[in-house]
């Protein structure tokens, strides 16, 4: 196999999830709709022809959807020759629009409940340029698509600081590929500027961010063209003379994680600075002055009714208010310039309520001899207290939720063994190096025990590779010269050489974090209804605190309510304000807008640990619908690779003659049918004697295509094959034979016969078997109160066997791919929710038609466009996973809500004092800030629990064993 060239090796392993044109300085893509394209040949023959043309880099062509992706350099050839060359060979080509649309990812700060997250979607929307903006609240990021013709990102940054939120860049365009590097003998400014322009000047480089203070350097690249190591060369050419320029890479801490953890102790932090002074003030204020005589201090008269309580609180009070509680301010200010009201605002509100009430008491009391009142400051610091308290823990809380998605990250090894070959092939060198530093075409070693780092194709050796991350399969897979391997998987056993085809975020595994990542974005149509409570429910709960305050203060000053209702030390005035107060506060929705997102990220986080892509909340819940499953039958219910279930003798041969001369013949084969039958003669060779240690050799061999092998073993001619083979070699079939491969064909079965010396000496029948699993799942789908339905291309008499056998009794056969989609149209029609599970590829058009579309087994082929779930594993287990993750998810999404929503609905009555005129039960301001951040924790914490989620089949199977 050849080491290097351009071939089939450089189509990604996983095909974007949207149809997002990148480009490049020097080169650009062109799209076009392609008509007539009926087979992967015509594919084939549309790629070949346009590789040979002159400036043209790359070709993709697409036969499910019809369209071909052109990487060409514009100064060599246009997009117009590149569609005359496509109609040349017979094919008509409509170029396709070539807006160019950019996507950036952005983390977004201080988001604190829903109404932040729509005020940044609002404000990037407003952009122009701006096509699509998708802000996550749990997730605290922002994906935008844009027109990089008429904006920058730059200027997105710049409306999301706008709006008063923090915005970095996690990734831009072209910019997914980056290498960090930290540069060394590096004197002056001038030297920096040398390197920026040397590595600017590098085919591939699309941007270079330089640190002088640091002496770092950040290159984004198209690993297509260049790479890290070449990277570091170039910067080492650099230098010239005494300037020797040295770099090494450099791996900075994982971005999300510092930042989440900077927030951990920020809050932590002000937390602890907050108890520094709540904590006495709670004690001067409600403690002390109820332990006479220890308390009696407190009321000593600093200057006419002034005490030196009140002086000792408001001097605590302060800083809490103005120094700690300053982000409620500026969130508030924030809000308010955008003409919207989120949790900052209903704190703010409350706090200076209290506190500013307070200093009034005060300076009355200062200049008055007279007058008596009390203060509220322990309000204002034990509130900003708990809610501090209460964010610290939401932070800590939604770190977990992704915590999944953390663990597959690190499923890549950290280094690996790089090999350097001479033109024959010949090992010249052998060095460890950073799995960061691996280029596409690098030839990589890969010993026993060891992880494979990239994706790749065997080039030499072979062993046994364990995937089950990615495909589930228990064994490990047997990979020889030729065979792809995945990143993160192990090798097992034998050393092989690896050639390096994706790297960087076009690996596998990158894909599938980038489509997880990409789901937990995406807004569930469930979150609409928090959307739109949130829009209305601030400026109602400031109405509804102001409408408490009067109706608790003028009835008070009318003498409508009796004078005892009034606690000891306050006026009706103070009542009416604590219980607007309490209102305001422990109204907040801040728990609202993270009752569907974390539930979602934490879902689809645990289904990718499982085997289970989620394409974000929309899949999730129309899953939990599903009223019919529709299975397509081969490679889904059944096995998709043949076995041997039985073997007869027609002659006088032993089964030790017969099982011998079969394995012999059979050993060279690569032919499917022909391992199955190899496995099976060993099997059964051990059951009639002890195997000889050395297998005889075949000589003569001689493949027959489409109908079988042949060759001498020993002095013996051994044919094995099908029926025109043994008619070729004019070997008889006698009535006992002809009688057997009717009967084998008749049950569906392929018969495989063998003649030892012109006579026939026996049959092997393969079937392709149902999946052990297949059974159980859909009679637990039946269970759970779904029907189920097979749709296959296969003949009746196989489909129904098939049915019968798993437990199907709805059966459509002889279907075309088309003539599937309809079927699932027609269910739909009779007001059902249809799931289809299909392999991905011929079953496209009924994955798209179906509600729910699941590829099953796709193995790295994980992006199918055409499903809403992957089930990555060849497990038909994971079908009932994917629909009981669903269920689970949406009730536990529900009961979110039943948090957020059931401290407003049951405190906001009491907090406004609906039981203080008949059980004296009222909720101090202080307590109605412990509910607000009690809501959000409670809300993170039941999310969390989805982290606990069992499948249920396997959960089923340890209670029967138990």
């Amino acid at each position: 196999m050849e080491i290097n060239g351009k071939d089939e090796l450089k189509l990604p392993l996983l095909q974007p999830l949207d149809g997002v044109v990148v480009t490049d300085k020097k080169i650009k893509t062109a799209k076009f709709k392609v008509g007539d394209i009926s087979c992967a040949s015509c594919a084939t023959s549309i790629e070949s022809l346009l590789l040979e043309l002159n400036g043209v880099e790359s070709v993709m062509v697409s036969v499910l959807q019809g369209q071909a992706a052109v990487k060409y350099i514009p100064e060599l050839i246009t997009a117009k020759a590149i569609k005359d060359a496509i109609e040349d060979a017979g094919f008509p080509a409509d170029e396709l629009p070539g807006q160019e649309i950019a996507v950036c990812r952005l983390r977004i700060k201080g988001m604190a409940c829903t109404s932040c997250s729509e005020s940044v979607e609002r404000a990037l929307s407003l952009v122009d340029g701006v096509k699509m903006a998708l802000v996550g609240l749990a997730l605290e990021e922002a994906k935008v698509n844009f027109d990089p013709s008429i904006t920058d990102i730059n200027h997105i940054v710049e409306a999301v600081e706008d709006a008063g939120f923090g915005a970095e860049v996690i990734n831009s365009g072209n910019d997914v590929n980056k290498v960090h590097l930290k540069l060394e003998e590096i004197s002056s400014e001038e030297d920096i500027y040398i390197i920026q322009s040397y590595l600017e000047s590098v085919q591939g480089v699309n941007n270079v961010e330089m640190d002088l203070a640091e002496k770092k350097v950040t290159v984004s690249y198209d690993p297509d063209l260049t790479g890290p190591r070449s990277l570091i060369s170039c910067i080492e050419k650099a230098g010239q003379g005494p300037n020797f320029y040295h770099a090494t890479l450099y791996s900075p801490p994982r971005q999300r994680e510092t930042e989440r953890q900077q927030e951990i102790w920020m809050y932590r932090n002000q937390f602890i600075w907050s108890c520094l002074f709540s904590i006495p003030e709670f004690i001067f204020s409600m403690v002390l002055p109820m332990l006479h005589p220890y308390g009696n201090w407190l009321d000593l008269k600093v200057h006419n009714m002034l005490t030196v309580g009140m002086l000792l609180t408001w001097i605590l009070c302060s800083p809490v208010q103005f120094i700690i509680g300053r982000r409620f301010y500026v969130g508030s200010y924030h809000a308010l310039r955008r003409r919207s009201a989120n949790m900052d605002v209903l704190v703010a509100l409350g706090t200076n309520a209290a506190y500013f009430y307070s200093v009034y008491v005060v300076i009355k009391a200062l200049t008055s001899d007279m007058f008596e009142g009390k203060d509220f400051f322990e309000t204002s610091t034990m509130l900003i207290s708990f809610i501090l308290l209460g964010k610290y823990l939401e932070v800590v809380a939604k770190g977990k939720t992704s915590d999944a998605l953390a663990k597959l990250t690190d499923l890549a090894p950290d280094t690996a063994h790089l090999i350097t070959l001479d033109e024959d092939n010949n090992v010249i060198s052998d060095r460890e190096i950073s799995t960061q530093l691996i280029q596409r075409n690098d030839i990589l070693k890969i010993v026993p025990g060891e992880k494979v780092p990239v994706d790749g194709i065997v080039v030499d050796g072979q062993s046994h590779v364990n995937e089950s991350m990615i495909t589930g399969e228990a064994r490990p897979i047997a990979k020889k010269p030729g065979d792809k391997v995945i990143g993160g998987t192990v090798n097992e056993n034998g050393c092989i050489l690896v050639k390096a085809t994706h790297v960087g975020s076009d690996t596998a595994l990158s894909q599938i974090v980038q489509l997880v990542e990409a789901a937990q974005l995406a807004r569930a149509p469930v979150q609409k209804l928090a959307d739109q409570i949130s829009r209305f429910f601030v400026p109602t709960v400031v109405v509804a605190a102001l409408i408490t305050w009067l109706a608790w203060f003028i009835p008070g000053e009318l003498g409508i309510y009796p004078r005892h209702w009034i606690p000891k030390g306050m006026d009706k005035f103070e009542l009416a304000l604590q219980f607007g107060i309490s209102v305001l506060v422990v109204a907040c929705p801040c728990a609202l807008g993270l009752a569907t997102p974390t539930a979602v990220m934490v879902a689809t986080g645990k289904g990718a640990s499982l085997g289970v892509l989620i394409k974000g909340g929309n899949a999730l819940e129309k899953a939990h619908k599903v009223k019919i499953v529709v299975f397509d039958k081969t490679g889904t219910l059944t096995v998709g690779k043949p076995v041997v279930v039985s073997a007869v003798l027609f002659s006088c041969f032993s089964m030790e003659e017969f099982c011998d001369a079969t394995t012999a013949a059979e050993a060279n084969s690569e032919h499917p049918i022909a391992k199955a039958v190899v496995e099976h003669a060993k099997r059964l060779r051990q059951k009639f004697g002890p195997q000889t240690e050395h297998m005889t050799d075949i000589k003569e061999f001689e493949v027959h295509p489409g109908a079988g092998v042949s060759g001498k073993v020993g002095d013996r001619l051994v044919l094995v094959g099908n029926r025109r083979l043994m008619e070729d070699s004019n070997v008889p079939i006698g009535p006992d034979v002809e009688n057997h491969i009717s009967a084998t064909e008749n049950l569906a079965r392929t018969c495989v016969l063998v003649a030892i010396d012109g006579k026939v000496a026996g049959a092997f029948a393969l079937t392709d078997p149902v999946k052990p699993e297949a059974g159980h799942v859909i009679s637990f789908l039946h269970s759970m109160g779904i029907s189920t339905v097979m749709i296959t291309g296969d003949n009746w008499p196989t489909a129904a066997a098939i049915a019968e056998e798993v437990g199907i009794k709805k059966v459509y056969a002889e279907t075309n791919p088309l003539g599937k989609a309809d079927k699932i149209k027609n269910l739909q029609m009779e007001g059902m929710t249809v799931a289809m599970v299909g392999d991905g590829i011929n079953d496209s058009p009924a994955l798209v038609a179906a509600d729910v579309g699941m590829a099953i087994g796709a193995g790295t082929d994980v992006a199918i466009e055409a499903a809403d779930i992957v089930l990555i594993k060849s497990n038909l287990e994971d079908v009932i996973t994917a629909l009981d993750l669903s269920r689970k998810t949406m009730s536990r999404i529900r009961l979110n809500y039943v948090w957020a929503l059931g401290y407003n609905v049951l405190a906001m009555p009491v907090a406004a004092g609906t039981l203080f005129p008949l059980a004296g039960i009222r909720i101090p301001p202080w307590f109605a800030g412990a509910c607000m951040a009690a809501s959000s924790v409670s809300v993170v914490c039941s999310s969390l629990l989805l982290q606990y989620y069992k499948k249920p089949l396997h959960a089923k199977r340890l209670r029967l064993w138990a």
